[in-house]
């Protein structure tokens, strides 16, 4: 087959899905073409690691199963995973120099139940270290580069996770969601992208930067791709802690997924041409200030019209604490990272510098020369507040801001809303370099999407527009309450029927 951008040849994983159990093409084949454009497109810095043995005995394994005519669902679609899942057989360093070489003896949750589901794997993406940063710059293997303009971020932490999906690499990718890193991303790429509500997916296997805010999601091109990831993605697991075994007297499995997804759909198609009458979407009157760009905002407001015209009604609400997110959670967040990157001591694995004198210096200079200076200053800011003294201080009190975010958000939903709209980041993606003399700047950034992950709440990215000039993506967050990831993913499908900004890709604004 043609070494063509995936989306070029398949508009969406349905007609893969048709195409490969028709015998129109095989797993194969669709696996060797994707490994050609891949090497075609490595100036992207996409993916760290690609081993094309590996995923060519996927693709077969597909194949077979075609054959016998009892294939799972995913059968030979090509996806590609963020590079802080644990894989055996490829590498997974979390974009670290502290594991560089580590190749895990065991799969992650995710990485697994997608293989089961017979997705074929080409191999591990880049991202910010340890997941660690706004912009895929901090990775100690280079930056990724947008596939809109080369001179620009794809965004982060999952930044390869979204580039390789925009230039059709994959059909689509796991990420993860610590901060706002799936949705920002997808926004800046031209994507959709899904953080579900935290512990629906299984976090074991995951390499930990803040361990009560990240969480597993996936990005695609459009709701309906991503529901056939988050499928086999989501449900109970035993080896994680914080993994969920109901969901609002539901169980947590596939099924309640696609059932809710199903429902919502079956109710659009009962009200005809207004299929979202009834919907009440919060506009946090707190989201349109200063710090909103003009191309962003006029983009989201387009598409809060669309919205209208399909039915729904636009609440203004008040989430009065969003701009608290922000030292809250780089309060919390570094925290988290300090206690969890301890383990990486120089001792049992990863890096180890070449000369010391004793096991103290051992491990600091195995810690200096493997970490790189943003991970360097959370883990020192997160000590910092986790000292005696300041634990009260800063750490409690940020947890006391976290309960008041999360309760802003439940007032939101039970007297106004049915969900909750608005910008993903107050600009499109920036020049790579922009923020290298400010980092606090990135922080910044994220102040719309922070407040999302330290109440738990699932939330998603749609494309909606472009940027003036440059012409680049912008992306409306859509957030609901917990639990309620097939009914976003259904409002989604309904905008995007409605839209054609998610068919737009690079060169063809």
């Amino acid at each position: 087959m043609a070494n063509l951008p995936l989306h070029t040849q398949f508009p969406s994983i349905q007609a893969l899905r048709d195409a490969v159990r028709s015998g129109e093409v095989s797993a194969v084949e669709l696996a060797r073409s994707a490994l050609e454009a891949i090497e075609a497109q490595s100036k992207l810095n996409a993916f760290l690691h690609v081993d094309a043995d590996l995923t060519l005995a996927q693709a077969a394994k597909a194949d077979t199963a075609l054959k016998s005519g009892d294939a799972p669902a995913l059968a030979g679609v090509p996806i590609a995973h963020k590079d802080v899942f644990v894989t055996r057989g490829w590498r997974t360093t979390a974009a670290s120099r502290m594991l560089e070489n580590y190749v895990s003896p065991f799969d992650a949750t995710v990485v697994s139940r997608l293989a089961d589901a017979g997705a074929v794997s080409l191999g591990k993406l880049n991202c910010d270290e340890f997941a660690m940063g706004s912009g895929n710059e901090t990775s100690y293997f280079g930056k990724t580069l947008n596939p809109w303009d080369h001179n620009r971020v794809p965004g982060g932490s999952s930044g390869g996770s979204a580039a390789a999906v925009a230039a059709g690499l994959v059909m689509a990718s796991t990420g993860t969601d610590t901060g706002g890193s799936i949705r920002q991303p997808s926004a800046f790429c031209g994507l959709s992208g899904i953080k579900p509500t935290y512990g629906t997916v299984s976090r074991f296997g995951i390499i930990a930067y803040g361990s009560s805010l990240d969480q597993a999601g996936a990005i695609a091109r459009h709701a309906r791709d991503l529901l056939e990831l988050l499928e086999p993605m989501v449900g109970f697991d035993p080896m994680d802690s914080t993994s969920l075994e109901s969901c609002n007297g539901q169980t947590n499995d596939a099924k309640r997924i696609r059932s809710s997804f199903d429902a919502a759909l079956a109710t659009q198609q009962q009200k005809g041409s207004r299929p979202l009458q009834g919907l009440r979407i919060g506009v946090p009157r707190e989201y349109f200030n200063g710090g909103l760009s003009t191309d962003v905002a006029q983009a989201v407001e387009q598409a809060l019209r669309t919205f209208e015209d399909l039915g729904a009604v636009r609440v203004e609400i008040s989430l009065p604490r969003t701009e608290l997110c922000i030292p809250a959670y780089y309060v919390i967040a570094p925290a988290e990272a300090s206690t969890n990157l301890s383990r990486f001591d120089g001792v049992r694995f990863g890096h180890r510098a070449a000369e010391y004198s004793d096991l103290e210096e051992m491990t600091s200079r195995s810690r200096f020369e493997g970490f790189g200076p943003e991970v360097r200053r959370r883990i020192l800011a997160g000590t910092y507040v986790l000292c005696h003294g300041y634990y009260d201080a800063y750490y409690l009190q940020a947890q006391r801001v976290r309960r008041m975010i999360t309760d802003d958000f439940q007032r939101a939903f039970s007297e106004h809303c049915d969900v909750i709209m608005g910008p993903v980041a107050p600009n499109v993606a920036r020049l790579i370099g922009d923020n290298s003399e400010d980092p606090i700047a990135d922080w910044l950034s994220d102040i719309y999407t922070l407040s999302v992950n330290l109440a738990g709440l699932p939330a998603m990215s749609v494309p909606c527009g472009f940027s003036a000039e440059p012409k680049l993506p912008i992306g409306l967050q859509i957030i609901g309450n917990y639990f309620a990831e097939g009914e976003l993913l259904a409002i989604a499908d309904c905008f995007q029927q409605a839209t054609d900004w998610h068919q737009r890709t690079p060169g063809q604004q």
